[in-house]
C-alpha cells in the first residue's frame, strides 16, 4: 500500500530528434525538493521524456502515491487511454501490429507503476508553470554539456 504522497515534475529535451539529450525532473514531497537530470549523446526527445519519469520513479525508496506531472502527451496518454495496457495485451506491438517505439523504456515504467499508485497529470510546456520551467531549463542544461563535451559521451 502507497503511504508517502509524491509530486514529481518530469522534462526531456532533444537537440535534433535524434541528437543530444537531456532529462530532468523534481521529487517534491515533505516540504523537501530533489532535482535529478542527466543526458545522452544520441536519443530522442520521447526517450528523453520517458527516461526522466523513469530516473524520477527510481529515486523512490518504497511504495508511494505519486502525482506525476509532464507536459509529454506520449508518456500522459499511455497511462490515460490505456495505450500501455494495449500494448501488454498485444504482446508489446502498436495498432499495426509493429514493435511499440522506446519498448525497454515502457517495460520499465510498466514495472514502476506496479511499485507506486501513479496519477498521472499532463501539464501545459512552456506556460510558466515553476516546475515544469525548472525541468526544461535543467533538461536543455544537460543538452549543452554534451553539445560542450562536458556531459555524458555513452549511447542510449
Amino acid at each position: 500500500m502507497a503511504e508517502s504522497a509524491v509530486e514529481i515534475f518530469t522534462d526531456g529535451a532533444c537537440s535534433g530528434n535524434p541528437g543530444p539529450g537531456g532529462w530532468a525532473a523534481i521529487l517534491v514531497a515533505g516540504g523537501r525538493e530533489k532535482e535529478v537530470s542527466g543526458g545522452v549523446l544520441s536519443t530522442t526527445n520521447n526517450r528523453m521524456e520517458l527516461t526522466a519519469a523513469i530516473e524520477a520513479l527510481k529515486k523512490l525508496k518504497k511504495p508511494c502515491s505519486v502525482t506525476l506531472y509532464s507536459d509529454s502527451a506520449y508518456l500522459v496518454n499511455a497511462f490515460l487511454q490505456g495505450w500501455l495496457a494495449s500494448w501488454k495485451r498485444n504482446g508489446w506491438k502498436n495498432s499495426t501490429k509493429q514493435p511499440v517505439s522506446n519498448m525497454d523504456l515502457w517495460m520499465d515504467l510498466d514495472k514502476l507503476s506496479g511499485i507506486h499508485q501513479i496519477t498521472w497529470r499532463k501539464v501545459k510546456g512552456h506556460s510558466d508553470h515553476e516546475y515544469n520551467n525548472r525541468c526544461d531549463a535543467l533538461a536543455v542544461a544537460e543538452v549543452a554539456k554534451i553539445k560542450s563535451g562536458e556531459g555524458s559521451n555513452g549511447n542510449e
